[in-house]
């Protein structure tokens, strides 16, 4: 589904500069270790109980004690690393019983899924091991994936790198992108993982109802009223048209990237839960915010950080990668951007309820989602033409 209710995006907390880091699809902060014990938010896991779940589906457990230990930060789906003798693996959960949750939220039946296909399909990704839906097991829904070795860069400015070495991380991201959109949804079996067509006309208006029940709860922002407004009458001519559909990722930024320890190449690409079959360039698109996104909690780039391409030469690279022509692309963008402004918009605003209801796993959700008026601002002012779309 496309305009799936997610709170995914920026849900790490802000740290300073970013450091190497081992973690296989679940987020931990740089600045601090893995939080020791089994409780994370709502959930506690039972060593024992989930051990005796796991004993048939993982026979490397054999007759090893099981030790948990909780991932700190997220906003979304809590996660933790399991251990038994000199093996790892992550659990991601849901943060909650499917009852007590949005219906289309926390997806993680669909990462599973689709982490599942790209695997075999030879695409970087963890690989997973089983899905557990019974929720008395640890009191949610969860899959069990491989623990991977290897390093995160949580700031796209990659601050903890020499500035000759920048570029090569960003052009590994760009071609990693352009390569998931190259792959035949359709012959890798997932006809049923969305719809084609009528992506961007579907997804802004059910984020658009996502924002405006955030809105019941924490007030009106005028920018946002005007974006759901502009946008509908703005889709570029053709760009819902069934052939326009590709394998999406949903929330593709640096963060959500696991490169090798010791050079410029995905190992795995993390985070699925708001992938669908949608259109390229909103993951590219989204990705590029990256550039007009301030540092600090968003983990923006702000101004122009040395050794980083430009979001023009991100784009050119891109086009030349995916056989798209750069003129047509910058043609619309200022809808593509203004738009993957909106859905974060709507994100935050999403968080803002959840911190109001004691809901939210980051202690600072409350400034996080303060800041969906600037961000919807920004939008707006990128559709309205005050301001430009595409940093040179």
């Amino acid at each position: 589904m496309d305009g799936r209710t997610s709170t995914s995006v920026f849900e790490s907390p802000a740290s300073g500069a970013a450091t190497p880091e081992a973690r296989s699809g679940a987020r931990q902060p740089a600045s601090s270790p893995a939080t020791p014990g089994a409780t994370h938010g709502r959930l506690t896991i039972d060593p024992a109980r989930l051990a005796a779940w796991l004993q048939p589906h993982l026979p490397e457990l054999g007759g090893a004690a099981l030790h948990v230990q909780a991932l700190d930060g997220g906003q979304s789906n809590p996660s933790w690393v399991l251990q038994a003798a000199d093996r790892r693996w992550v659990l991601r959960a849901k943060p909650g019983p499917a009852a007590e949750l949005p219906r289309s939220a926390h997806a993680i039946e669909r990462e599973f899924e689709v982490m599942s296909v790209l695997r075999l399909a030879g695409f970087p990704v963890a690989p997973v091991r089983v899905l557990c839906e019974d929720e008395s097991v640890i009191g949610a829904a969860f899959y069990v994936m491989d623990f991977l070795a290897g390093r995160v860069l949580r700031d796209g400015a990659l601050p903890e790198l020499p500035v000759a070495e920048r570029a090569a991380y960003h052009w590994e991201a760009n071609r990693v992108l352009a390569r998931l959109h190259q792959l035949d949804w359709a012959q890798l079996g997932l006809q049923g993982y969305g719809r084609a067509g009528g992506y961007f006309e579907r997804t802004v208006r059910r984020w658009t109802q996502q924002y405006r029940a955030a809105a019941a709860v924490t007030g009106e922002i005028p920018p946002m009223e005007r974006l759901a407004d502009w946008l509908p009458g703005h889709i570029p001519a053709g760009a819902d048209e069934p052939a326009c559909t590709r394998l999406t990722h949903g929330d593709f930024r640096m963060e959500n990237l696991m490169f090798h320890p010791e050079r410029p190449e995905v190992v795995a690409v993390m985070d699925w839960e708001l992938s669908t079959l949608g259109h390229p360039l909103s993951d590219l698109a989204y990705c590029c915010t990256a550039w007009h996104l301030p540092p600090g909690l968003l983990r923006g780039l702000g101004e122009r950080v040395d050794g980083v391409p430009s979001e023009r030469a991100f784009v050119q690279r891109y086009c030349e990668q995916a056989g798209l022509a750069q003129e047509d692309v910058l043609a619309h963008w200022s809808f593509y951007m203004a738009f993957s402004l909106f859905r974060i918009s709507a994100i935050l605003a999403g968080i803002g309820v959840r911190a109001r209801q004691g809901n939210a796993a980051n202690a600072r959700a409350s400034d996080i989602a303060a800041l969906a008026e600037p961000v919807a601002e920004m939008a707006w002012r990128i559709a309205s033409g005050q301001q430009p779309p595409l940093h040179v």
